[in-house]
């Protein structure tokens, strides 16, 4: 028997999902361990790391462009056409990634070209987080929206794992300066396969029923993005700055700490790799944990305490890290795997909430992109600048801190700001944040 319709177009979206990141973490692995000498050799260690973050957070300043793209047209002709575009797009530019010759031997136009993919690949992911979020999410049982939506979400650690395991595999299997000089190029090439089988997966999935709803009462609008601003400046600007500590900790605890615990701890490249990954398969884990106490009891609570356990296990991560001691190391990295999920997995339900269905993928994309950017995009960079100058990881600790601050104050004057209620059109899961009815096209509500 055929699974029921939500529950295949879940594991479409959540296969979709983890090719785009394991794309996307296979260069922030790389960036972290291999690009300074690869395509930065003139520079000093850390001068040549912080470019090879430089160019990693390209990838996050794309993912707007992408987002707005692929949001315009994702409202305009449907969800699930832009996100075969997407992971066609992230393919392309993993695969060429590992054909770029190096420094040594095309000089500039090595981190010129490698740049340029890395744009290729940000604008393929501007455009996956919202839609793969809201395909799954608009297919979902009225009672069930958190756990649907939280399906692509786990793509984010699922590609994490995927990378790293390849890019561990492909270091044990040869020596260490024939992974330096060229096997760190065999997991970028394995794009082009895995992506082939996600595009076979992404193709038989059918379009979003909440989209194609717009589509039978002829509500397209014509400029999207511009009708996705009118739910105000203030709720923009709270529901932007709610997803940004989730992202700023997550890649320093993903990418930076990489870079870090080699180099200036000199923990085993190796074990590092196989902590995080580790950390990972617990962040992937208990994602429907999280998501189904967010059905039954309500996403706001959940939020909020997940926003402080966050800001606690920041201030204890470094310390923990710092110890030189392999058994609390990896007590930080898992209690990162622990506690990150927990705001993570109900994120997107929650921006997804805050625009009518006709102009969802807009909105949504511009505000998931937005945080990226203010948030992951950006963090390994100052991470990186902040330990160079400082020569200490307190000025990193307090970064993530008041970060996280941030965005749990954010969300309390959100949840404040739209209370929980049902629409007029019938019930609506306990705590989204939904418009006001002058403000909600009719006949649009999708639940």
């Amino acid at each position: 028997m055929n699974a029921p319709a939500p529950r295949r177009i879940a594991a479409a979206t959540l296969a979709g999902t983890t090719l785009e990141w394991y794309d996307f973490f296979l260069y922030g692995t790389a960036s972290a361990l291999i690009f300074n000498k690869q395509f930065f050799p003139s520079l000093s260690p850390t001068v040549g790391t912080l470019a090879a973050f430089s160019t990693f957070a390209v990838g996050f300043i794309a993912r707007p462009l992408g987002g707005l793209v692929f949001g315009h047209f994702g409202d305009r002709i449907g969800r699930k056409s832009t996100l075969v575009v997407s992971l066609m797009l992230m393919g392309v530019g993993s695969t060429l990634i590992g054909l770029i010759p190096n420094f040594e031997a095309i000089g500039i136009w090595a981190p010129i070209l490698l740049v340029a993919m890395r744009i290729v690949q940000g604008i393929g992911l501007g455009g996956e987080g919202a839609g793969a979020t809201l395909m799954s999410m608009e297919h979902a049982p009225a009672d069930q929206r958190n756990r649907y939506a939280g399906f692509p979400q786990m793509g984010t650690p699922a590609g994490l794992v995927l990378a790293n395991l390849l890019f561990l595999g492909s270091s044990a299997l040869m020596p260490a300066d024939a992974f330096a000089a060229w096997g760190w190029r065999i997991p970028f090439l394995l794009s082009v396969v895995l992506v082939a089988i996600g595009l076979m997966i992404r193709l038989k999935i059918t379009e979003s029923p909440s989209f194609t709803q717009v589509a039978r009462n002829d509500k397209v609008v014509r400029f999207p993005l511009g009708e996705a601003f009118k739910v105000g400046f203030g709720r923009l600007a709270l529901t932007l700055l709610v997803g940004v500590a989730n992202s700023a900790v997550a890649y320093v605890f993903m990418v930076f700490t990489l870079s870090y615990g080699t180099q200036n701890l000199h923990y085993d490249r190796q074990f590092l790799i196989l902590s995080v990954t580790g950390s990972a398969v617990l962040w992937f884990a208990t994602i429907p944990i999280w998501t189904r106490i967010a059905d039954r009891h309500g996403r706001r609570t959940m939020f909020v305490a997940g926003s402080a356990a966050l800001l606690l296990w920041c201030l204890a991560f470094f310390p923990l890290l710092n110890s030189g001691n392999t058994g609390l190391t990896m007590l930080a990295l898992a209690g990162m795997g622990l506690v990150v999920p927990i705001t993570h997995c109900v994120q997107g339900a929650i921006i997804a909430d805050t625009f009518p269905v006709n102009v969802r993928f807009s909105g949504m994309s511009l505000l998931l992109q937005g945080g990226a950017i203010l948030g992951g995009g950006l963090a390994p960079m100052i991470a990186t600048a902040v330990l160079n100058a400082t020569g200490s990881t307190t000025g990193i600790t307090w970064y993530l801190a008041g970060i996280c601050g941030v965005s749990m104050i954010s969300a309390m004057a959100l949840f404040r700001l739209v209370p929980a209620q049902s629409t007029v059109d019938g019930p609506r899961e306990r705590d989204a944040v939904p418009l006001s009815v002058n403000t909600r096209p009719a006949g649009l509500d999708d639940h």
